[in-house]
């Protein structure tokens, strides 16, 4: 379980169809082989840390649903450790278990902040509401608006200097995961279990 509140930025060091190598310095810290961690929003387990890197395998079906297959030596990442009972929650409940993705389709400025839109499948709106959650890669954020294809989001500058939000342009993947409440209610509301 995480928060979607990101710790670091780390960079890829090495991609590869069935690893990440990952450095880091802060997020690394009590970091063993076998922890979880959010790489991008979606959780991916340590297989091996040496000094300032880890190394994390990925599947075929993390790289159908995220966009990590994308990512190349020098990409910053998003990085948060798992969280442990003691610590506060600050954004809200995130599994790192990424949906699917979506496409930035807009930048607009808003004093200091930055209004965002993404793009989104009808299986991600159907689970976003204004003044919701919403993870973007692994990003705990508030849904300013959204239709049936699209939700926008206020980014405030912490948030794009500390995050891959800062760099994201019109157009780029981003990985989304919807409130897990949100999912649960529609499936109890259905009464069965398919």
């Amino acid at each position: 379980m995480f928060t979607g509140i990101v710790e670091e930025l780390g960079r890829v060091v090495e991609a590869s169809p069935t690893r990440l190598v990952i450095r880091a310095k802060n997020t690394l810290d009590g970091t063993k082989t076998g922890d979880s961690i959010a790489v991008n929003g979606a959780c991916l387990t340590v297989v091996q840390k040496q000094g300032d890197a880890i190394s994390i395998d990925v599947t075929p079906e993390t790289l159908r649903r995220t966009n990590l297959g994308g990512l190349r030596p020098g990409d910053p990442v998003d990085l948060e450790r798992a969280l442990a009972l003691s610590d506060r929650l600050g954004g809200h409940m995130v599994q790192g278990h990424i949906e699917a993705t979506g496409t930035v389709a807009a930048l607009t400025p808003d004093r200091e902040a930055v209004i965002m839109r993404f793009n989104a499948p009808p299986q991600i709106m159907r689970y976003v509401v204004a003044k919701g959650f919403i993870a973007v890669d692994g990003i705990s954020l508030t849904v300013v608006d959204c239709n049936s294809s699209s939700f926008t989001v206020s980014v405030i500058p912490y948030t794009r200097e500390h995050t891959v939000l800062g760099n994201r342009k019109i157009g780029d993947s981003v990985n989304l995961e919807t409130d897990i409440v949100a999912r649960y209610v529609e499936r109890l509301m259905k009464g069965d279990s398919e």
